[in-house]
This record gives C-alpha cells, sequence and structure tokens, in this order.
C-alpha cells in the first residue's frame, strides 16, 4: 500500500465524509430520541393504514426495546441508501474519474507497481465505509445511554453493526470494481451503484406482499438478517460473513483487473 497516495486521497475525501456524518448524526440522533415502547401502538396504526408503503421501507414493526426500535427504523433502510451514495461517489472518484480525466496518468509514472495502487484506493474507501459504520454505532450507543440508560443490549447491537458493516463491504466491492473496469465515471456508477440500487429496489419489493416474498431470496441484501442478528441468532453470523467473503472477492477482482488493463492514458 502507498501510504502517501492513501494521506492525499483521504484530504481529499474527508469533507465528504464529514456531510454524510452530519446527515447519519441528525437522523441518528434524531430516531433513537423517537423511542418510547408506548409509541408502538401509534406506529403500528400507521403501518395498518400504509401497510405496503412501511413494508417496502421495511418499518412495519418498531419492536418493544430499543434495539428494535434503532434497528427496524434506522438500520432497514436509511443505513443502506445513505452510505451506498457516499460509496458510490467515492469509489468512482478514486479510479474511474482518474482514468477518465487521465489524472491517473501521474500514477502510473510512479516507481509503485499498478496492484499497490489499487490496493491503496481499496483501503481508502474500506476505511471510509468503516468510520461511517463506526460513528453511527458509537452515536447510537452514546444517545441511548444518554436518553435511555440502560435500555440498549449493546452486545447484539454491536452484532447488528457488524452485519451491517458486511453489507456495505459488499456494495463497495462491487462499486470499487465496476470503478475499476470502466473506462469514464458514468459507466462505474451505472454498473456498480446502479446494481446496488436494484437490489435494493428488489429487496423493497419482496417486503411488500407475500405474491413477491420470494424476490427477497434473489439479492444478498437477505443476508443481513437484521431480525436474527438482534434475537442473537447465531446462524445470522454465518450469513452476514458471506457478505464479507463477496466483498472482498470483488475487492481483489478489482485489484486484478486495474493491474492487467490497457490503459490510454
Amino acid at each position: 500500500m502507498s501510504l502517501t497516495l492513501f494521506k492525499r486521497e483521504w484530504k481529499a475525501s474527508w469533507k465528504l465524509l464529514a456531510i454524510f456524518l452530519a446527515v447519519l448524526s441528525l437522523y441518528g440522533g434524531m430516531i433513537v430520541s423517537m423511542f418510547d415502547p408506548k409509541l408502538g401502538e401509534s406506529l403500528n396504526m400507521m403501518a395498518e393504514s400504509m401497510p405496503q408503503i412501511f413494508a417496502a421501507f421495511n418499518m412495519t414493526d418498531p419492536g418493544v426495546t430499543l434495539l428494535d426500535f434503532v434497528s427496524n427504523y434506522l438500520y432497514g433502510f436509511l443505513l443502506l441508501v445513505f452510505p451506498l451514495v457516499f460509496i458510490a461517489l467515492v469509489a468512482v472518484r478514486l479510479v474511474a474519474r482518474k482514468t477518465e480525466r487521465g489524472s491517473l496518468a501521474c500514477l502510473l509514472a510512479s516507481p509503485v507497481p499498478r496492484w499497490k495502487l489499487a490496493l491503496t484506493q481499496a483501503v481508502m474507501l474500506l476505511t471510509g465505509v468503516l468510520a461511517l459504520v463506526a460513528y453511527v454505532a458509537a452515536l447510537v450507543i452514546a444517545v441511548g445511554g444518554a436518553l435511555f440508560p440502560g435500555e440498549l443490549d449493546t452486545g447484539r447491537f454491536l452484532l447488528l453493526n457488524a452485519g451491517l458493516l458486511g453489507l456495505l463491504a459488499l456494495f463497495s466491492g462491487l462499486c470499487f470494481f465496476a470503478s475499476c473496469l470502466c473506462n469514464t465515471a458514468a459507466g462505474a456508477a451505472g454498473l456498480g451503484a446502479g446494481l446496488c440500487v436494484v437490489f435494493v429496489l428488489i429487496q423493497m419489493i419482496g417486503q411488500v406482499g407475500d405474491k413477491f416474498d420470494w424476490l427477497r431470496y434473489c439479492t444478498p441484501l437477505t443476508l443481513f438478517d437484521r431480525a436474527a442478528l438482534v434475537a442473537g441468532e447465531s446462524g445470522a453470523v454465518g450469513k452476514f460473513l458471506a457478505l464479507y467473503a463477496a466483498g472482498a472477492l470483488l475487492y481483489a477482482a478489482g485489484v486484478a483487473v486495474f493491474s492487467r488493463r490497457d490503459l490510454s492514458v
């Protein structure tokens, strides 16, 4: 890994990361503060009045604990979409946009091997994703501990975050692979982020009703089994470990493709 390149990329990305952390702070803090076991009845009434909309966003069951509430209303949709946008923007900028604009030439002219350059960009993207998940986890623990002392099962909550990180590792691996494969930023975004968005949409449709229930098993999102993680089921760990494995393979494929491509720069 090139430490110099890593530092330069972080310097170019920290403002974007700060914006997403600020947005997630707003939503995360607001959702945790909304927790009230008595609120469940009202939310259930709203879900009954708009069942398909609530089901699509996986918000049909507020649960009875703070962990249930956060898992459903924060980890069911918001912490998939916002990090995905961040991942798509950073992944495209790290490789595909440099290829498109010709700025990759100065990197290729350096004595650093191609695989090391690609590995550095991959680590940069992964550390950004890790920073997002770690920050949100710390935020929820801090706000939950301040407002509802003793209500959050920290062990299972951290397990939930490990599952989320696995899913985002897969998303980021796919976006990174697309960025290494494509010559244009638009092509990389369309392939990588486009596929991730399709996965999310299919998952949403699969949650609407029994008729489309089978669609949930057509995307990798089903391996992030929030309900099982919250319940402490051991099988859920094996599922999200598969996400880590798939993400690692995609990152490795991206590094390999970048190292062997005939780049006209």
